[in-house]
């Protein structure tokens, strides 16, 4: 029987172990040197060195093969097609990229019908279509979801105006938003495979979300139970005795609630802030019975980084464009891709133009033609700094120029940041870090409205805010501001103080904007009719001004031009009479100053480039 001195692989308590590749280099001179009977000389020169090492090498890389594959086997490691086999044991595919949902608040005429595909625009010229028809109330206005024409990340638009005309549909304004996905990556395919375990049973939580998870269009998604006598509050919601929450982003309500209900206890009670009506189409019965469903919507939750590097004479021009890019993939859970023209010789990789992305080290380089090596990395940074220039890859080889990709291994990427999730800044520290040597981090701080430096009660003109009453904290120059309802553009923040310090007054903002409005104000009881105004009032808005008692919001509106002259119903009694009165918003100013924030069960988190901030020092 032949031998050899090349040591095997073992299998141990954890698995396949391979061994390293100098104990089978020197295995393989063993057997040379067994065969030809004497004390070669293994240099890199001779033949036999050179033999050897070759042999060695693929030994090593076949061994390397098998570990691999016997990894795959676990779904905890699984990647790829691989992972997509575990996945169809449990009747599962991988979800395709899902495109970003809005909330929409149209207004209107009372009984004019939203139909299906009812397209919307926003200023960067992406189309949102109608996922569920709806009809406009006495009250004037309904919300529904809106769903981007194209699949995968688009940022949530502040402002969209409505595509086709609809008679007596006047208006469509953005409530909230949640940013597309890419195509379901490692961990979030296996976090709903795990899910779905659940969703084989029915009645506890786990088998709802197990059902909720495999709707089509659902980006997010959490639940929890309350089994007590007592209501009870978690993570910013209140969740009522013996009550089901669910909490869901994107999809369609009626998916959702026909999910939702296929799992759920009959007769518990459910806690959240939308309700639809699914049938239960039992041939049995002699008619559909309608059970209502509830479930939660989320509200977004802005959040903010500020990152700062050491100065050094390596940082590009485009430094801020690349850390925006890589913490805007980060945080959605996916890889830093990039697109561009480039070209190999050797081990210099030339990119002559870059369509989209960022190249940074580490990331696998690839094409459509099979030129390119597999497994080709790019190694270290060249000339280039993320877009065009040179850039070292790990193989040497020769690719004539052509169209490439690059994209970071998904096993590296950070989780994407969800719904209820505990957000650490350091852990975002890498994917900056990776962007290449110049990218020295010295910190990677977080903020949101969750931890606000202070809450007011304000409106905007232009880029002048009011500030008229301060509900808690100091404002600080330099802070971001966000209200509950997104009237405010994403990324506004303070540059220099007007008359107000910290405290009510004036503040200048960056983005030109109309947020909130002033006007003339005559009550009657609770009903305050509104002249002369400037701006748009809106329902839940609170009204500051003489003969106005604290804390009185607007209700809802019941005559007049939607959001401006007209008469309004109030939360309490007002005597104002030609008053000059405004119409404020709860807004939230924050900065990045924090190394972890929550995200509360009612709220899905949001990025954007413009509340990223670069310094060095």
């Amino acid at each position: 029987m032949a031998t050899t001195n090349v040591p095997q692989i073992q299998f141990s308590a954890t698995g396949y172990v391979s061994p390293s590749a100098p104990s089978v280099l020197q295995g393989v001179q063993l057997d040379i040197n067994s065969a030809f009977g004497q004390n070669l000389n293994f240099g890199l020169t001779t033949p036999q060195g050179q033999l050897s090492s070759s042999w060695g090498a693929i030994i090593a890389n076949c061994n390397a093969q098998f570990v691999f594959l016997s990894q795959m086997m676990d779904p905890a490691y699984s990647v790829g097609k691989w992972q997509d086999g575990i996945g169809r044991i449990y009747y599962m595919t991988r979800k395709a990229s899902q495109p970003t949902s809005l909330q929409i608040s149209c207004a209107g005429a009372n009984g004019v019908q939203i139909p299906l595909n009812a397209l919307l625009q926003d200023n960067a010229g992406n189309y949102y279509s109608c996922v569920a028809t709806g009809t406009i109330p006495a009250s004037g206005l309904v919300t529904l979801s809106f769903a981007c024409t194209v699949s995968g990340p688009v940022a949530v638009p502040q402002t969209v105006t409505i595509v086709q005309a609809i008679s007596g549909w006047d208006s469509a304004t953005v409530i909230s938003g949640v940013i597309g996905s890419v195509v379901e990556g490692q961990q979030a395919f296996e976090t709903r495979r795990q899910d779905s375990v659940a969703g084989n049973s029915y009645g506890p939580v786990g088998a709802i979300i197990g059902a909720v998870a495999a709707v089509q269009g659902v980006l997010d998604y959490y639940g929890a139970a309350n089994p007590t006598a007592s209501p009870v509050t978690s993570n910013g919601v209140t969740i009522a005795a013996y009550s089901t929450y669910i909490c869901v982003a994107g999809g369609t309500p009626s998916a959702i609630a026909q999910a939702i209900w296929s799992k759920k206890s009959p007769g518990s009670p459910m806690t959240g802030n939308t309700s639809v009506t699914v049938y239960d189409t039992n041939p049995l019965l002699s008619t559909p019975v309608p059970y209502t469903i509830t479930y939660q919507i989320p509200s977004v939750l802005h959040v903010t980084f500020a990152v700062k590097i050491a100065n050094n004479s390596l940082i590009p021009s485009t430094a801020l464009t690349q850390v925006q890019n890589a913490l805007i993939s980060a945080f959605a859970g996916a890889s830093l891709t990039a697109n561009f023209t480039g070209s190999i010789s050797g081990n210099l990789l030339t990119v002559t133009a870059i369509s989209s992305g960022t190249i940074a080290v580490g990331q696998v380089v690839t094409d459509l033609t099979g030129a390119i090596s597999a497994n080709t990395t790019v190694s270290q940074l060249g000339t280039g700094t993320g877009g065009t220039g040179t850039y070292l890859v790990s193989i040497s080889q020769t690719v004539p120029s052509e169209a490439m990709s690059s994209a970071t291994p998904t096993t590296s990427s950070v989780p994407r940041a969800r719904i209820n999730s505990l957000l650490y800044a350091a852990q975002y520290v890498p994917t900056v870090a990776a962007l290449g040597t110049w990218a020295k981090v010295i910190s990677v701080q977080m903020g949101s409205p969750n931890t606000s430096d202070a809450v007011v009660l304000g409106y905007i003109v232009g880029t002048v805010m009011t500030v008229t009453q301060v509900t808690s904290g100091t404002i600080v120059l330099g802070d971001y501001v966000n209200d509950s309802a997104s009237a405010i553009i994403n990324g506004t923040s303070i540059f220099s103080f007007g008359t107000g310090t910290g405290g009510t007054g004036t503040y200048n903002v960056i983005n030109t904007q109309t947020v909130g409005a002033t006007f003339t104000g005559t009550g009657s009881g609770t009903n305050l009719t509104a002249s002369a105004v400037s701006g748009t009032i809106s329902i839940g808005d609170t009204i500051v001004g003489s003969g106005v008692p604290g804390s009185t919001t607007i209700i809802s509106q019941s005559s007049g031009t939607t959001g401006g002259a007209g008469v309004y119903v109030t939360s309490n009694s007002t005597t104002s009479s030609g008053a000059a009165l405004s119409s404020n918003k709860s807004i939230s100013c924050y900065s990045a100053n924090q190394t972890f924030i929550q995200v509360n069960a009612n709220q899905v988190p949001q990025l954007v480039a413009s509340q990223i901030t670069l310094t060095t020092s």
